[in-house]
C-alpha cells in the first residue's frame, strides 16, 4: 500500500466520512457517512488482503474531527555521528514515536529517548515540522506529522527493552541501508547533520 493513489484515495473518504458523521444530526446522513466509511475500509482491505473487520479496527476506530497524529524524533550527535536504535524488526531509526496526549513535544522526545535507548538527553532546538507523506514511505492509513529535535547527551545507556535491540552512532557516509523509512529516511538525517552544523538553522516545515 506504500504510497498508492487509492491509499490517499481511502485515507479521504475515511477522514470525510468521520468527519460527517460527528456533525451530522439527520440519521440519513449518518447511514450514509456510515456507508462512506465501509467503503473505505473495503478499499484499504483489497489493497491490503487484511480482512475488512480488521482494517475497521485499526482505520475507523475514531470519532470526531480527523487530525494528524504526531510523530517525534530525536538527533542525538556524539561528535561527527548520529545515535540511531535498531527495532525488533530488524530496521534502524533516529529514536522516537508516537506523542503521548499527556506530553508536549519536547517532553515525549525526552521520553522516547530513554524507553528506545536509555539515554537522559534535554531538547533543544526544533529542526523541523514534516508531513510525512512529502517525505516518507508510508504505512499507516492516517495523516502523520513528523517532528525532528536536536536533542544534547546528558547521560545514561542503553538497556533492553521492548522496542529496541541496540543502538549505535553513524557518520554520515556510514549509514545502514535498512532504515525504517516509514520513521527515518536517509535524507532526514541528512537535515538533522545540516541542522547540527548550522549556527542559524531555521526550521523546516512542509
Amino acid at each position: 500500500m506504500q504510497n498508492n493513489k487509492w491509499l490517499q484515495w481511502a485515507m479521504e473518504l475515511q477522514s470525510l466520512a468521520q468527519s460527517g458523521a460527528a456533525y451530522a444530526k439527520d440519521v440519513y446522513d449518518q447511514e450514509r457517512y456510515a456507508r462512506i466509511r465501509q467503503i473505505s475500509a473495503e478499499i484499504m482491505s483489497h489493497l491490503s488482503d487484511v480482512p475488512v473487520d480488521t482494517i475497521k479496527g485499526l482505520f475507523c476506530n475514531e470519532s470526531g474531527y480527523q487530525t494528524p497524529k504526531i510523530d517525534t524524533r530525536a538527533a542525538i550527535f556524539q561528535g561527527e555521528k548520529i545515535l540511531l536504535v535498531h527495532e525488533n524488526n530488524g530496521t534502524w531509526s533516529l529514536p522516537g514515536g508516537w506523542c503521548d496526549v499527556d506530553q508536549s513535544v519536547a517532553s515525549n522526545v525526552v521520553k522516547e529517548v530513554k524507553e528506545e535507548a536509555g539515554l537522559d538527553v534535554s531538547a533543544e532546538r526544533l529542526i523541523a515540522v514534516q508531513d510525512w507523506r512529502l517525505h516518507n514511505v508510508q504505512n499507516h492509513a492516517y495523516g502523520v506529522v513528523k517532528i525532528f529535535v536536536l536533542c544534547s547527551l546528558a547521560g545514561g545507556s542503553f538497556a533492553p527493552n521492548l522496542e529496541t535491540t541496540e543502538t549505535r552512532y553513524f557518520g554520515l557516509d556510514e549509514l545502514p541501508k535498512d532504515l525504517a523509512t516509514e520513521k527515518t529516511t536517509a535524507q532526514q538525517i541528512q537535515m538533522c547533520f545540516n541542522a547540527y552544523h548550522s549556527g542559524t538553522w531555521s526550521t523546516q516545515f512542509d
